[in-house]
């Protein structure tokens, strides 16, 4: 072209969680059975929808209220009802007008970052989710502002690393948390919430804290909502259905703005985000509806509570097979359905390999993994897809130096479960080995 379309270094970004898709997608048409261990959407592993939660889904599409727009920050009716559940634990209190409704918290994620201007920067956790960071770097175009979660202490926020960014990067102007995390599976504690938000309050920053995983925690572990503990600090808490109905297809999620009027410059970012939704008109009607009605039925406790009680054994299984590798730092997962893998430092290279049968299949990957600047833990993880169909995920890929990969929590069979792990950490010691 006769002028450069993309800023320097923003056409070379890439969403792996995804982009491993395509590759599996080519194996699959050279005979390669996939097990699709690298995206958290349970439908995909089989999750069945319960027949009552259809139900009312298929009522509201009866209803032609659900066919139109709906008020820019949601529907008032399921505002008001999360209100009640928010303002119900006795934290930080908020009013309808404190919610707005996106197309899922990637379209959340995108105005969150894209409001603020280039310079404000937003501290957050390595590894840390793909969307959080690219939305970050997108915004600042500049390379993400990250302090450590600790893989020799169960991924828990390195709380000095914390406040040294803050005391030697002026422009950061908030830390985001994922609770529970995603990469890593690991559950905040309160204490940390509460250092996190005293930080927070010393250095004048406000938080932004993705809990689509809240109600999603398990093996004893317990923590809070940040409304719950955020006093007086300004904050947003994101919010969804995608996985904990589950239904990812809804595209629906929301913010709840805490204290959003304690600072002027805060409410104005608020409203800058709010009116970039306005340009919008509105998020989907459809699964806001349905909210009250899912959330209010009487099986509906019963139904997460089973599915988080298979969430809790898949971690224990995947857990048990993987530490037993003496070349992996494994922690075990105690919320959301994630497990994030570190190799001990210096153990992978760009010259370790694993048999692959297919000889189409082997050039292949032969010609993705010896390209330049290929990273060792990618490398690793295209061996083992075309090795063994197992389609797992950089850990590089999640914004940090750690050589590993993310692996999900969603396989619905005991046993299968069971096969792929010890597969794959019988398959880690031949690749280490070679």
């Amino acid at each position: 072209m006769r002028t450069e379309l993309v800023r320097p270094g923003t056409g070379e970004m890439t969403y792996e969680i995804r982009n491993i898709v395509n590759v599996a997608e080519k194996l699959q048409a050279h005979g390669v059975k996939i097990n699709w261990e690298n995206i958290g959407d349970p439908i995909v592993k089989g999750e069945f929808i319960p027949t009552w939660m259809k139900e009312i889904v298929s009522k509201a599409v009866m209803d032609n209220t659900t066919w139109g727009y709906c008020h820019t920050r949601g529907i008032l009716e399921t505002r008001e009802f999360i209100c009640e559940i928010t303002n119900s634990r006795g934290g930080a209190q908020i009013t309808p007008d404190d919610i707005i409704f996106f197309n899922g918290l990637g379209d959340a994620i995108a105005k969150i970052y894209g409001a603020l201007r280039a310079e404000a920067r937003v501290l957050m956790p390595s590894p840390s989710y793909t969307t959080h960071t690219l939305g970050e770097v997108g915004h600042a175009h500049a390379a993400p502002a990250l302090f450590k979660l600790k893989a020799d202490d169960n991924w828990y926020p390195d709380l000095e690393d914390i406040r040294n960014h803050i005391k030697y990067n002026p422009n950061i102007c908030a830390i985001m948390i994922i609770n529970p995390d995603n990469p890593t599976g690991m559950v905040y504690t309160e204490e940390a919430l509460r250092e996190i938000v005293a930080i927070a309050r010393e250095n004048d920053l406000f938080i932004i804290a993705d809990e689509v995983y809240i109600n999603i925690v398990y093996n004893g572990e317990k923590t809070v909502h940040i409304s719950d503990v955020i006093g007086d600090v300004p904050a947003i808490s994101l919010k969804g259905i995608s996985k904990e109905f589950p239904w990812p297809g809804s595209r629906c999620g929301w913010i709840e703005v805490y204290n959003g009027h304690k600072d002027e410059q805060f409410r104005k970012y608020i409203n800058l985000i709010l009116t970039g939704k306005m340009n919008e008109v509105c998020s989907t009607t459809l699964p806001q509806a349905v909210i009250p009605a899912i959330v209010g039925h009487p099986e509906y406790a019963s139904y997460l509570a089973e599915r988080i009680a298979g969430y809790e054994k898949m971690s224990n299984i995947t857990y048990d097979f993987l530490s037993q590798v003496p070349a992996l730092q494994v922690n075990r997962t105690n919320g959301a359905f994630y497990m994030a893998v570190a190799f001990k430092e210096g153990l992978l290279n760009n010259r370790q390999s694993i048999p692959i049968a297919n000889a189409e299949v082997k050039a292949l990957v032969d010609g993705l993994v010896n390209q330049p600047g290929v990273s060792p833990d990618k490398r690793f993880v295209y061996h083992i897809l075309a090795a063994t169909g197992i389609c797992i995920v950089p850990l590089s890929s999640f914004s940090t130096p750690l050589q590993g990969f993310r692996v999900t929590l969603l396989e619905k069979d005991e046993n299968e479960c069971r096969r792929i792990y010890s597969t794959l950490a019988e398959k880690i010691g031949e690749y280490l080995a070679s």
